[in-house]
């Protein structure tokens, strides 16, 4: 009797073209997640968006042609972008572990190996088989979410697609013993466990409907959960990219144009969101220093502290003339060096530091310190109640380089569509729309779903200052709080960590500029700080009697159009790839 599941109805699963083995020869199924499990895909950078920004860039209706995991522009910038990233295998942005893994399955003449991801066929097909190729990757079976099934099937989410072609897949290669499935997601690795043990058990019991060349035994199903790959895109093509996503939304809801997500009719526009003036510490350092935190790992692992090691805070405020006299003006170097560490209540883990050489210094606490890291529910002012410092060895009595600067977030919020028309406007608002340099894009009318992921910066190496400003010189008659840019010619410092916002060419719109020559600077802050005001020293800089900082970003990520979900705070040390069995 002839089987409804056949080899060339799972090929038309798959976006690649290749004759794939014969259902009796597979004895063994091996299946690939691509996003933050093989492949580090850039994640929206919480350094740089302000916590509500990252559950809206990665919502599927939010804008007009999908978000965050619906725009190729966003995978095709990972690191220096598609034409230089191609030719070197995007080198330093994979899960070598899974790699190495996958490189033995594709070796094994009885096992079927496969490539799934939720990412939209019609945007990422290309592009994820060039990735895969690049990296000599051949998987028997590429499968991205379709927009229809082969069955004429809808899917509302990613895990109803995958669970779809697994059974089809399981079905079809009836002889295999067992499958064993990579993902990254926690959510992800029970739904696929619960799906095989709910598949299996229907094999076991007996079926009178059942045709005889149907698989008639259980399939042995491993989920293997990796720990998930966090990643960035450099901050200036970052928001280069969503600005440009922007520009299009904007652009269909002003002139009716395509809408497939049915986003609802509003604008949208980055503006800027002042948090606090501070030492920064770049993410090289910051990483250093984090080693010093001796937080238990599982309370890393389950997000429930959260690693800092930004700053040395000078003013949770907009500092005035008096107080950047104090501290040298924006772009002064200061070299500081760990002279104690501690921990309060297993709450708060701080470094006290001094300054290595006799600069004068002026920070909020009266002892110097770097918040390492912070428990949830716990304020940062606690860290002043810290008495007892233990010396650290020799080997970790660090001495880093820090900076001085503002640490701004970015948001993205809704704009009246006067003002991004009206040029005057423009003045205060250097992401306005522009009708006359919009980058053409095809059809972004995939239904991908988001990955509820929460992002870092992929390593030490690349993307070392995050986004704040950081100049030499006085600024004048600027307020804290949320402001647009201003459109003033761009300098660059010598140092990135001495860039500056400066936006009269704004390639942010004008899209014909490179990314390297685009928007402004970044300064090697790494996250936000939260503090309220201690005690002061005499003759310190007046400021509001409480700050509140946007240190606990952890803004929902999606999976499907309707379904929000918080996002893993995953904690790994800084670039660490491994499986997490």
């Amino acid at each position: 009797m002839k089987s409804n599941h056949t080899i060339n109805g799972l090929k038309r699963w798959s976006c690649k073209t290749k004759t794939i083995p014969d259902i009796s020869a597979i004895k063994n199924i091996h299946v690939y997640d691509f996003d933050n499990t093989l492949f580090s895909s850039p994640l929206p950078n919480p350094q740089l968006w302000h916590s509500t920004t990252i559950g809206l860039l990665q919502a599927y209706e939010v804008f007009a042609h999908g978000g965050w995991w619906h725009n190729p522009d966003i995978l095709a910038s990972t690191g220096d972008g598609l034409e230089a990233e191609e030719p070197r295998a995007w080198k330093g942005w994979w899960n070598e572990v899974v790699v190495s893994l996958a490189e033995t399955s594709i070796k094994e003449e009885d096992t079927l190996t496969v490539l799934l991801t939720g990412r939209g066929e019609t945007n990422f097909a290309n592009l994820i088989n060039r990735i895969a190729d690049a990296r000599h990757l051949d998987f028997d079976l590429v499968v991205l979410k379709p927009e229809v099934g082969p069955q004429q099937q809808q899917f509302v989410s990613t895990m109803e697609f995958k669970q779809a072609f697994l059974k089809d897949l399981v079905f079809t290669y009836r002889f295999a013993d067992n499958i064993r499935i990579y993902e990254d997601r926690v959510k992800h690795v029970k739904g696929f466990r619960d799906y095989m043990e709910k598949v299996n058990k229907a094999f076991s019991s007996s079926d009178p409907d059942r045709q005889a060349s149907e698989r008639t035994s259980p399939c042995a199903a491993e989920v293997v959960h990796v720990c998930e790959l966090k990643s960035s895109l450099d901050p200036q093509v970052e928001v280069i990219a969503v600005q440009r996503a922007i520009n299009r939304h904007n652009e269909a809801i002003k002139t009716g144009g395509p809408n497939p997500t049915r986003a609802p009719e509003k604008f949208f526009k980055i503006s800027e969101q002042f948090l606090y003036f501070g030492y920064l510490i770049s993410q090289s350092d910051s990483a250093r220093l984090i080693t010093l935190c001796n937080a238990h790992a599982h309370l890393i692992d389950s997000g429930e502290v959260k690693y800092m090691a930004s700053s040395i805070l000078i003013a949770p405020f907009y500092p005035r003339k008096d107080l950047l006299e104090k501290v040298g003006g924006r772009g002064n170097k200061v070299t500081w060096q760990v002279t104690g560490v501690a921990k309060f209540e297993d709450r708060i883990w701080a470094a006290r530091v001094t300054p290595v050489s006799d600069k004068q210094i002026h920070t909020q606490d009266d002892t110097p310190m770097v918040v390492l890291a912070i428990r949830k529910g716990s304020r940062q002012i606690d860290a002043q109640r810290i008495k007892n410092w233990q010396p650290p060895g020799t080997e970790k009595q660090f001495i880093f380089e820090t900076v001085v600067g503002d640490k701004v977030m970015l948001k993205v919020e809704e704009a009246d569509e006067g003002a991004l028309g009206n040029r005057g406007n423009r003045k205060n608002n250097r992401y306005a729309l522009n009708n006359h340099n919009k980058r053409k894009f095809g059809q972004d009318d995939s239904s991908l779903v988001n990955k509820e992921n929460q992002p870092q910066n992929h390593d030490s190496t690349r993307n070392e200052n995050t986004w704040a400003h950081v100049a030499q010189g006085n600024r004048s008659n600027q307020q804290a709080g949320t402001r647009s840019f201003q459109k003033t010619q761009k300098k660059f410092d010598k140092q990135r960590s001495h860039n500056q916002f400066n936006n009269n060419h704004n390639s942010a719109i004008n899209s014909n500029a490179p990314p390297a020559q685009s928007l402004a600077a970044q300064s090697q802050a790494n996250t936000p700080r939260q503090r309220g005001t201690g005690t002061r020293k005499g003759g310190r800089n007046g400021g509001p009697g409480g700050y509140k900082s946007l240190d606990d970003y952890g803004g929902p990520g999606f999976d499907g159009a309707n379904d929000a979900q918080n996002g893993n705070n995953a904690a790994a040390a800084a670039g660490a790839m491994v499986m997490n069995y």
